[in-house]
């Protein structure tokens, strides 16, 4: 008798990959091996057919809004200071994912064409049609907003089906913070309101409200563990899930 193969439970996800979950050792610059685990990761979702966006940050590389504060720069400068740390981080994701087989595009909320494509909203849905992956970086091209929120914007703009909000060794959300709490309580789902009301740091109040007025789920999970991103994508219980209700993206484009 055939096994039967689980199938997909997104048609198409946005991965949310912060600038930390790339960083090294001492949570700056990029660890080749994190690198090369993401793009596995993320083939092994392509393998089942799965559109992938993904919109990186940039803190392991400059923080605008701590950049700012430590170095009395100007915040919008600082902020753009940032945006172009994240087109670093998409630089070095699109060389691992080629190595891995996969085609890729990035696209700039910043333009810069010698490196990148500007985003187009209408390109960046033809390249996930056409079984590509997209690298969205710059933020939303403006600062005083982060890239949390640029992933909320994006995932609506292309009609994810979920955020799919990586962490480098937390495996959801929970009530206080698991690395220096022995009784921290891990949450397996959550409404948007009672994530804002706890003030809980999954992601900013202007991303955390654009989901909830577009119902976008959100689904929070460990990516240092090979095989997790495949299980959220598949609708396992892993992780925090957060939001998505019957009539929301995150069911009817279930399959």
């Amino acid at each position: 008798m055939t096994a039967r193969v689980a199938r997909p439970a997104y048609r198409r996800v946005l991965l949310k990959l912060s600038g930390e979950a790339l960083a090294g050792p001492g949570g700056t610059g990029v660890d080749p091996q994190v690198l090369h685990l993401v793009a596995r990761e993320v083939k092994s979702v392509r393998d089942d057919g799965v559109d992938v966006a993904i919109v990186v940050g940039g803190g392991n590389i400059v923080r605008g809004v701590q950049f700012a504060e430590r170095t009395g720069l100007n915040r919008a400068t600082a902020d753009y200071m940032g945006l172009l740390a994240t087109v670093i981080n998409a630089l070095a994701l699109q060389d691992a994912m080629e190595r891995e087989g996969l085609e890729t595009r990035v696209q700039t909320a910043v333009e810069m064409r010698q490196v990148a494509e500007p985003y187009i909203r209408r390109r960046a849905v033809r390249h996930l049609e056409k079984g590509r992956v997209v690298i969205f970086a710059g933020g939303t091209g403006s600062p005083y907003f982060t890239t949390d929120t640029a992933a909320a914007l994006r995932a609506i703009e292309i009609e994810a089906s979920a955020i799919l909000m990586a962490k480098k060794g937390v495996d959801g959300v929970y009530d206080k913070d698991p690395r220096g709490s022995t009784d921290a309580v891990r949450f397996d789902t959550l409404d948007y309101m009672e994530m804002l009301n706890r003030g809980l740091k999954v992601m900013d109040a202007t991303a955390t409200s654009l989901c909830m007025d577009n119902d976008m789920p959100i689904v929070v999970f460990d990516i240092t563990h090979p095989g997790n991103l495949r299980r959220a994508v598949r609708g396992e219980d892993i992780g925090t899930l957060v939001g998505g209700s019957a009539g929301g993206p995150g069911r009817d484009q279930r399959r």
